[in-house]
């Protein structure tokens, strides 16, 4: 995997991935950034989350479970000195489908958290991780 990283101006980059897709990170204002687009621990937490609900939903599709829609709401805590490491994230998944099984959605979690999500497994080093989860029924 590459990716590639373009300093703009002030605290903002491009950053452009191997296959081809490019984003804006900015820092805030109050870091001399514009806040133009997530900052690099924004980017972070947001990987993190992308790969466990890909993982969720994935699962979940295998399981046969009629999930029609995944939503991840995160909230983490860093560390107050540098490196400011995350120290907690919680991970709170709504799942939406019809006659979803809570062992099921539960077991994709699980799964995601301790097998298959090789970001929350890097930031589980450093950082207490808690997932929750609520079915709604359509």
């Amino acid at each position: 995997m590459e990716g590639r990283i373009k300093w703009v101006e002030g605290r903002r980059f491009v950053a452009s991935s191997q296959s081809g897709h490019a984003i804006i990170i900015d820092g805030p204002k109050s870091a001399g950034g514009d806040n133009l687009g997530p900052s690099p621990m924004e980017i972070v937490l947001l990987g993190a989350g992308g790969c466990s609900t890909f993982d969720v939903i994935e699962i979940l599709k295998k399981s046969r479970q009629d999930v029609r829609d995944c939503e991840l709401v995160m909230n983490a805590d860093r560390a107050d000195e540098a490196p400011r490491v995350f120290t907690k994230i919680s991970m709170h998944f709504i799942v939406t489908g019809r006659e979803l099984n809570a062992k099921a959605v539960q077991r994709a979690i699980d799964l995601s958290r301790e097998k298959y999500c090789s970001a929350t497994a890097m930031l589980g080093r450093t950082a207490e991780i808690a997932c929750s989860f609520e079915i709604v029924e359509i």
